[in-house]
């Protein structure tokens, strides 16, 4: 199936979790998900099965002043 991870294409099995998402984008923490506009717990990722077309938000925190 074929998702979207930041505006990237990426092609994954079927019924493939955020988690495999993630871990095929290379994502590595601290980050923040939402799938299609939705916030994902990360106790959540490995639960969260994806479908065609879903866009995934990876979000990394930003410091400054």
């Amino acid at each position: 199936m074929d998702i979207e991870v930041n505006q990237t294409p990426l092609s994954l099995p079927e019924q493939a979790t955020l988690a495999d998402a993630l871990s095929a984008f290379g994502a590595r923490p601290p980050f923040a998900v939402a799938v299609n506009g939705e916030f994902v717990a990360r106790g959540q990722h490995a639960a969260r099965t994806l479908s065609a077309g879903d866009r995934i938000d990876v979000v990394h925190p930003v410091a400054g002043g």
